[in-house]
Parts: C-alpha cells; structure tokens; sequence
C-alpha cells in the first residue's frame, strides 16, 4: 500500500510538470513578426509579414524543455508601400514566389534566468537553412476573458541577408535585417487531473 502511495504521489508530480501547448494566436491578431532594416544607411525601413502560424510548448519549471514551430508565409510580406513590397518578394530579395514558406524550428532553449531565454533553432529562408539564436523574453501568462489560459514572449534576432542568398544591393548600411517577434499563444492541453 505504501509503494502505490509513492508511485501516485510520483505519477501525480509528473504529471503536474508537464509543459502546456500552446497555439499562437494569430486570428486574434496577437502575435506579429516585424522586419526593420536601414535604407541606404538615412532611414529606416519597417514592415512585417501578415500571416504566419505556429505552436509552442512551455513549462515554466522546465524551461529548458520548451519548443517553439512556426511556419511565415513570405507572400504576405508588408512594408505599406504595394511597389516596395512587390520587388521585396521578387527574386532580388526573398523570392516569395518561388518560397512562399520561411520555417523556424527551434532545437535548444536555454534558461537565462529572470524570463530571458536564448532559443536556438533552424530557419529555412529562400531555400536556405540556418541556425540562428532568438534573444527571448517572458511578457507574462494567465487566464484570459474567455476562459482560456495565455502565454506570451517577444524575442529579437539579426539576419545577414547574404547568409540566405539574398544579394546585398543597397549598400553595407542595410546588409542586415532585424527581426522582432511577438508571440501570444493560446493553450490547447487542460490542466492535468488530480489523481
């Protein structure tokens, strides 16, 4: 009686830790992938990629056991300006036509302590697969109005547009983009039951 005392208490411990998953909100528009590049090194140049999808898996007492997939339609790439956007999806850039998805699969996260993570993965861009580091941080998580339960992060990286065969022809002020993500997901798994 007492070993199966031990292993409920066990089973129900694990089972309290495992992480939650979570879809990204994008029909409520509460997640947005943001590019901000230099133009010619006098500006700025804004704009963001308008449908994309994705799923994560968080513990907040196993952080490092996290997970983050997205899939970025490179069609819907919006800087507010039809001509730009239509030469930014061309060939000289990401050429949507010809990938019309960009991939990011992480395969490491690792805990920097105070909601900071450095998450590591895979980007598939223009045909071009990369390991790049996402700087990460923790916004919050908690019941929402509906009776759901969020989590939310915002995370910044650099691109080399060259690393991805994109040719470099505005200038070394503008050979690399910055890209800011906002993730708001939504969480699919009830809690688990009490045993």
């Amino acid at each position: 009686m007492k070993k199966m005392t031990l292993f409920l208490m066990s089973l129900m411990l694990s089972c309290a830790s495992m992480a939650s998953d979570y879809k990204i909100d994008t029909k409520g528009a509460h997640a947005f992938i943001v590019f901000k590049i230099p133009h010619l090194g006098y500006s700025m140049l804004l704009g963001q990629f308008t449908k994309f999808s994705g799923d994560f898996s968080y513990d907040a007492n196993n952080v490092e056991a996290s997970r983050i997939s997205v899939n970025i339609d490179t069609t819907s790439l919006n800087s507010n300006h039809a001509e730009r956007d239509k030469h930014l999806k061309s060939d000289d850039y990401i050429d949507a036509k010809k990938y019309p998805t960009a991939t990011f699969t992480s395969t490491q996260v690792k805990d920097l302590g105070e909601g900071k993570l450095a998450i590591t993965g895979d980007l598939t861009l223009r045909g071009v697969t990369k390991t790049i580091t996402i700087d990460a941080k923790k916004i919050g998580e908690g019941k929402d109005p509906w009776t759901g339960y969020r989590a939310g992060f915002s995370g910044t990286t650099t691109l080399t547009l060259a690393d991805f065969g994109i040719p470099d022809n505005l200038g070394p002020a503008s050979a690399a983009v910055d890209m800011e993500l906002y993730i708001e997901g939504i969480r699919q798994n009830k809690k688990p039951k009490k045993l």
